[in-house]
């Protein structure tokens, strides 16, 4: 069972969906590039009874990204002690990961907007997936997420 999808009908969009139970998802879409620095894009997730949604996450292009972090937990297909943490420069996405008996990898997705004001929120979805092949996938495919030029696939 694949645990993420790039959507053909959507062109600038990865999804990834938890094997356990696939109405939970977490949705990356719609980057753009103000400079030739950042990348902005959406970060999406919704599970039963839950859907959210954070319109710009920005990403640095240095080499410590969520891609990099998706790769080196692909790497470590045989898995590894305790939790590890990537999160943007404002925390506004954290992704951790744990790994799990069995070959599957959890990924924790908490979006935190708004985080230094009054009345903020902060919502997680976890989603598993296979340690080796769907990981793997899964980095390679936020990284030409994370590189393609405003909504053209790279």
């Amino acid at each position: 069972m694949s645990s993420h999808d790039t959507e053909p009908d959507t062109p600038a969009a990865v999804t990834v969906r938890c094997q356990d139970n696939r109405a939970v998802t977490v949705r990356l879409r719609a980057p753009s590039r103000p400079d030739e620095d950042r990348v902005r894009y959406a970060v999406e997730a919704s599970a039963p009874g839950l859907a959210i949604r954070v319109d710009e996450v920005v990403a640095w292009n240095r080499g410590a990204g969520l891609a990099a972090f998706l790769e080196e937990l692909a790497a470590d297909f045989r898995g590894w002690d305790g939790q590890r943490v990537w999160q943007t420069d404002d925390r506004d996405l954290t992704v951790s990961a744990v790994f799990r008996s069995g070959g599957h990898v959890g990924l924790t997705w908490t979006l935190r907007p708004w985080r230094s004001a009054a009345g903020g929120w902060e919502a997680s979805v976890t989603t598993w997936l296979d340690a080796g092949e769907q990981t793997s996938a899964l980095a390679a495919d936020v990284r030409g997420f994370l590189t393609q030029q405003d909504g053209a696939r790279g």
